[in-house]
């Protein structure tokens, strides 16, 4: 299945670039004059998407250079063949010998994915001019995109007594890109926590698989006033998420 892409001509860029041009992964062969010393992606967080609104995002370039950065592009690459490209030319600032060049991005799963295969890894390949050298570096960076999941939680029954058998159960489900829906996340390890009231923070209590539905049931005795949750720890192609806490009155 073939998906939409956003694909921009550099146009004048890369007629800029067309003298002195790097070979694309040689960044240790990097022209003296210009070399990228970091990528940054959404803050160092993976985009993480749901089955309709789009997510907007920055990526910002660093690179050492002997002269100011004149013109510069930055080109996203995913699995099956996608690409995204920046809303408009990336913006470029010089201090001493330090520059960054900033992209802004928007990705649409409802306009720019048919199905779920652009999650995963996705790499950085930038585009930077100044009046002396030019370099294009494939995969200078690397970012997760990923499908958004949901995760619920119901303790029952409540109020109880102490020592009783308390039933939790809930449901894992993820986006679908393909449907545009969520749909049962199967076979995946959640964690069940438990915080006790007055509490701050979340322990584990047990590890429960989702079944064929992506739901989730467990048991465990009640002894104090507390809450549980389900908590997912995510994967390469779909994100993090914890249930919100329900809270038990033990009597």
């Amino acid at each position: 299945m073939q998906h939409r892409t956003r694909i921009a001509v550099f146009g004048s860029v890369l007629a800029a670039a067309a003298v002195g041009f790097t070979a694309p992964g040689a960044l240790a062969a990097a022209p003296e004059g210009i070399s990228i010393t970091n990528v940054t992606v959404n803050d160092g967080k993976p985009v993480v998407l749901g089955t309709t609104a789009g997510k907007t995002f920055k990526v910002s370039v660093t690179a050492s250079t002997d002269s100011a950065i004149t013109e510069s592009d930055i080109t996203l690459f995913g699995p099956n063949s996608n690409v995204a490209q920046p809303q408009t030319t990336p913006k470029c600032t010089t201090e001493g010998t330090k520059a960054t060049c900033t992209g802004t991005f928007t990705i649409d799963p409802d306009v720019d994915f048919y199905d779920n295969t652009p999650a995963g890894t996705w790499y950085v390949n930038p585009l930077l001019v100044s009046d002396t050298d030019s370099i294009y570096a494939e995969k200078a960076g690397k970012f997760k995109v990923q499908r958004e999941s949901k995760l619920t939680v119901d303790a029952s029954p409540e109020p109880i007594k102490k020592g009783k058998t308390l039933t939790i159960t809930g449901a894992l489900t993820r986006a679908n890109w393909e449907t545009h829906k969520y749909a049962g996340y199967t076979g995946q390890s959640v964690t069940l926590e438990f915080k006790k009231k007055g509490a701050t923070a979340y322990t584990a209590v047990k590890t429960v698989k989702t079944d064929t539905k992506g739901n989730l049931k467990t048991t465990v005795k009640a002894s104090v006033d507390g809450s549980y949750r389900y908590a997912f720890a995510g994967n390469a192609s779909t994100g993090a998420v914890n249930a919100a806490g329900d809270a038990v009155d033990v009597r």
